[in-house]
């Protein structure tokens, strides 16, 4: 049998950023602070474009100059401000004006949400085409679903509503598939029934949940599709350091994958934009700030510091017990002797911005 052909329709994202950072107890906004050298939001950018997106929409409002100024660089972005933050539908809403005339599929993440893959993106946009669907959801199966809204399916499996879990009768709360909130629309579908969302509930607030609900009651065609393993959202510095651990680990597997040792995973930390050759040897209680670039057959540690921005030449060694190189640009890197020969670094630049493709 012949498969079906689907025609790949444009598609945009939205990213919702917005939000008041309450529980982070911080000045900065929460999608500016670092997972693995890398700020939250950039995780969340580089899951679209390299699922092929090739434009942006980021819905910004508490702490916006923090986040405008850190993807300043960023061509393929469009900044909408929500002023109030009332719900994710309303993040919607105040977007309608940058999606006029759009005809194709919006994908809807959430900005605080570093752990998404390429992978989901891409299953959700190709389920959703497939699928001639009016809206899709990519869900998770928990081992513990806590308090994220179960996903209840009809007798032949397709989604009959989403539950949340404070409204689950017993047997739903007993349900494992969860709903994370990654969404891919057809814009002219979604559209019209944003007038049709209310904020009749606790918070006074209009949640994308009801356009879903709403899409089934119109008999429009959802699906609910499991392509995601990553849950782990970030609202508390708990659930940042959480993040950061899962982070890490999906890095050294990335590195180990490729040829890398890493002798003590526990004791060593590794940015994400670092570049380590094949056959290094990362010895214990060693730190690589990224971007940096480590060569082939290398040895770093134990108690190595590499800052931003070093380059370790094939076969270098570095650690606490190598002579310093005199082409050291680093500060940190003299004072702790870490440099080995031979190497070459370059200088850290004053600021870093996270931009996109131009």
């Amino acid at each position: 049998m012949r498969a079906k052909r689907v025609t790949k329709r444009a598609a945009k994202s939205l990213i919702l950023a917005a939000g008041m950072n309450v529980r982070m107890k911080s000045a900065r906004s929460k999608v500016v602070h670092e997972v693995c050298g890398r700020p939250i939001l950039e995780y969340v950018l580089e899951a679209c474009r390299e699922a092929g997106i090739p434009e942006q929409i980021v819905v910004v409002g508490s702490r916006r100059d923090q986040v405008m100024e850190a993807f300043a660089g960023a061509k393929d972005i469009t900044w909408v401000v929500q002023e109030p933050q009332e719900g994710t539908a309303h993040a919607v809403m105040v977007a309608q004006e940058a999606l006029e005339g759009f005809e194709g599929d919006l994908v809807v993440l959430m900005g605080d949400a570093p752990m998404i893959r390429t992978e989901t993106v891409r299953t959700l946009l190709e389920t959703h085409a497939r699928e001639g669907a009016a809206a899709t959801l990519a869900t998770a199966i928990l081992e513990d679903p806590k308090w994220y809204g179960r996903i209840v399916r009809d007798a032949a499996g397709a989604l009959a509503r989403i539950v949340e879990a404070k409204d689950a009768t017993p047997e739903e709360r007993a349900i494992r598939e969860v709903n994370l909130g990654y969404y891919a629309f057809r814009w002219p579908e979604l559209e019209p029934v944003l007038g049709r969302i209310t904020n009749r509930n606790v918070k006074k607030e209009y949640y994308l949940t009801d356009a879903i609900e709403l899409l089934l009651k119109a008999r429009e065609k959802v699906v609910a599709v499991v392509a995601a393993e990553e849950v782990e959202a970030v609202n508390s510095r708990e659930e940042l350091a959480q993040v950061t651990a899962l982070m890490r680990q999906r890095i050294f597997g990335r590195l180990m994958a490729a040829g890398v040792t890493i002798e003590s995973p526990e004791t060593t930390t590794i940015d994400w934009d670092v570049e380590v050759g094949q056959d290094t040897v990362i010895e214990p209680c060693t730190v690589i700030r990224g971007p940096s670039r480590i060569g082939k057959n290398c040895r770093v540690g134990p108690l190595a510091y590499l800052g931003p921005g070093t380059v370790l030449e094939d076969g270098s060694e570095a650690g606490p017990t190598a002579k310093p190189s005199k082409s050291c640009s680093s500060a940190g890197e003299r004072e702790s002797g870490c440099c080995g020969r031979p190497q070459r670094t370059r200088p850290t630049p004053p600021a870093r911005r996270h931009g996109g493709r131009s």
